[in-house]
């Protein structure tokens, strides 16, 4: 199977965002891909939670999401939106990452589970937690003859969620994301590389890059890494474009095989606390 992933540099304007993900999707489906990834905050990459409540339209009636529906179906492939913000009772909104099917019906959603509060030396604060809503659910889905996890930026450094999707089936990992620069040129790769040792999948990780209308700067570089941990794809740089590769499920099979951590996995009680 042939998937892409799509780099964006999104701002806060869901209208110009759509405007430029149309002819990228268009250049993944021309080069044959069947399933297509795009970044984290797909279609709002908004300065805060106010922006945010301006432009985020019920999930039901988001007019965005209707059109890459219409995509979908145009193109006959697979399209995964990696998130955007849906308005949730309490004020707040879910990270939502949607799957369109072939013939433009939406499949699978899923709400990001782990949210980054944290203060990063020389950086402003980041607290999700006051603007998003914590997802519960880990979600699986069949993609042709693959089974997809999915997953969210910050999931990334959870390994118990994607060993989690591993033994649910799940086979390719997808990390669609908006990587602050500062952590993406220290733990990017080798935490992308990492989820796909150990769990013995393809990973597909699509980025937001550059600087952005919201001042927030993210660190690009787009990955499709092997499940023996190989980067197969990468955008070397933080402009928008996309990334093509071909994956097949016999690979999974072969590393699942070769290093079984998954079948040798065993539960343990502890840890025992020792008199010091």
């Amino acid at each position: 199977m042939r998937i892409a992933a799509i780099q964006m540099r999104s701002g806060p304007d869901p209208k110009a965002n759509l405007a430029a993900l149309e002819p990228l999707l268009a250049e993944a489906a021309a080069a044959g891909a069947r399933y297509v990834l795009t970044p984290e905050v797909t279609m709002a990459f908004a300065e805060n939670r106010a922006g945010l409540a301006d432009v985020a339209a019920p999930f039901d009636a988001d007019p965005q999401l209707q059109r890459v529906g219409e995509l979908a179906a145009q193109h006959g492939m697979y399209i995964h939106v990696g998130s955007l913000a849906v308005p949730l009772e309490d004020g707040r909104f879910a990270n939502r990452s949607v799957l369109f099917a072939p013939d433009g019906a939406t499949i699978a959603t899923y709400d990001k589970i782990h949210l980054f509060d944290a203060t990063i030396a020389g950086l402003n604060a980041y607290r999700e937690s006051d603007t998003y809503r914590g997802g519960e659910m880990a979600v699986t889905v069949p993609v042709d003859e693959f089974i997809l996890g999915m997953a969210i930026c910050y999931d990334m450094r959870f390994p118990q969620l994607f060993h989690a999707l591993a033994q649910a089936g799940a086979g390719l990992m997808a990390v669609p994301a908006a990587f602050t620069v500062p952590t993406g040129q220290a733990h990017w790769h080798v935490l992308l590389r990492a989820r796909a040792i150990e769990t013995g999948s393809y990973v597909i990780a699509a980025a937001q890059g550059g600087q952005h209308a919201n001042g927030r700067a993210t660190y690009g570089h787009s990955l499709i890494i092997d499940p023996w941990g190989r980067i197969v794809a990468e955008l070397d740089h933080d402009a928008p474009g996309i990334l093509v590769a071909d994956i097949a499920a016999d690979q999974v099979a072969d590393a699942r095989a070769r290093i079984p951590a998954l079948a040798n996995k065993r539960p343990f009680a502890g840890p025992q606390a020792l008199p010091l």
